[in-house]
């Protein structure tokens, strides 16, 4: 008896070995297959974040338990997951202008208008028909003539060119760290709804960030992500900002110099917001960027409205200028600068646009690129 149960081990042991090196072979082909399946790109992100503006950071896809779960229903989802960013792909839409475009109440010509879209401007298609496409744009909804617009792959170039990946806190006091680490030296602290441009999401927990030209790390947890594109404006809007310029205007025309000067004070504030660790010529380079834009017919035409446009200035938009500006503590070389740009000087031509150097091609001043 002895003799016939070894007998039959020996012959079970080839059929044993080759099940567990099959277990394995799934085992691993399923892993690596939920690891490719979680990589995202970038831009499909941001497209995602603009149909649905906030969407929650922080999943470790390396981690044995996400892994496992994602497994057990990877094969189900994966034909989903695709459709879904084709199709929120396909509702983006940029404007195609040099300046600025109308938007219309209904798809003629002739019909009332509801708003316009600046250069840069992007939305969501809620409707085509007749060359006529009906998008939303922050508050504004009505129809653009798709002469003037860019669609599908065209347009998420655009946005990803002139966008920006935001971070925001969901904490009232979240620091940002040097490193990558719980017990790094903190750079600074982020305060609840306050955000910062987003640099990479690491996918093991921590997000790096821009923080005054340093690179800072925050926990993804306790954050979360936007991508943001500039919004069309209404007609109502419109009349509201025309009517503060006509005031300010009304200040200056009284020979009050105050609204000279806050323009000033505003300038030198933003500068330095942007560029306050820079080189002299970099701070130039920012208030020219802004008067440039002014200057420009595809912006806002006052130093006001370009700072504050939706989407552009971190530092304006999460009210770090506002801080700044009420302090009163601004630096004369800051003062110096958007005096200097405010004559006409530039150290960057005609340049509209400027973020963090990372590999664009453009005018490189500091840590800054210019375009």
């Amino acid at each position: 008896m002895k003799k016939a149960v070894k007998l039959s081990l020996r012959e079970l042991r080839p059929l044993i070995i080759c099940g567990l090196v099959f277990v394995l072979f799934i085992s691993q082909g399923l892993t690596v297959n939920a690891r490719s399946n979680n990589t995202v790109s970038e831009v499909a992100v941001g497209i995602s974040n603009i149909i649905s503006p906030i969407s929650p950071l922080g999943i470790d896809s390396s981690a044995t338990e996400v892994i496992v779960a994602s497994n057990m229903d990877k094969s189900s989802d994966a034909s989903s997951s695709s459709s879904t960013s084709e199709e929120e792909g396909s509702k983006l839409v940029m404007a195609n202008v040099s300046r600025v475009m109308n938007v219309r109440e209904e798809p003629d010509e002739d019909a009332a208008k509801v708003g316009v879209l600046y250069k840069d401007c992007g939305g969501k298609i809620l409707e085509r028909k007749d060359g006529w496409t009906k998008i939303q744009s922050g508050d504004l909804i009505g129809w653009a003539n798709d002469e003037y617009l860019l669609f599908d792959e065209d347009a998420i170039n655009a946005a990803s060119d002139v966008g920006k990946q935001i971070v925001t806190s969901n904490s009232t006091a979240l620091n940002i760290r040097k490193e990558p680490n719980e017990n790094a030296e903190v750079l600074g602290v982020l305060t609840k709804k306050v955000f910062v441009d987003m640099i990479e999401d690491l996918g093991n927990g921590w997000i790096s960030v821009d923080y005054n030209d340093e690179t800072g790390y925050v926990q993804a947890d306790f954050v979360t992500t936007e991508f943001k594109i500039d919004q069309g404006e209404t007609i109502a809007a419109i009349k509201i900002r025309e009517e503060a310029e006509k005031k300010a205007a009304l200040t200056k025309n009284q020979g009050a110099v105050s609204a000279d000067a806050d323009e000033v004070k505003l300038l030198a504030a933003l500068i330095q917001c942007e560029a306050g660790n820079q080189p002299y010529e970099g701070r130039v380079a920012v208030g020219a960027v802004v008067l440039n834009r002014v200057k420009s017919g595809a912006y806002p035409n006052t130093i006001y409205s370009v700072i504050y446009a939706s989407g552009q200035f971190t530092p304006a938009l999460n009210g770090t200028v506002a801080k700044v500006y009420n302090s009163g503590k601004i630096y004369d070389m800051n003062y110096q600068a958007a005096q200097a740009a405010l004559n006409g000087e530039t150290t960057v031509g005609s340049a509209c646009h400027f973020r963090r150097v990372n590999g664009r091609e453009g005018i490189i001043i500091g840590a800054h690129v210019f375009w």
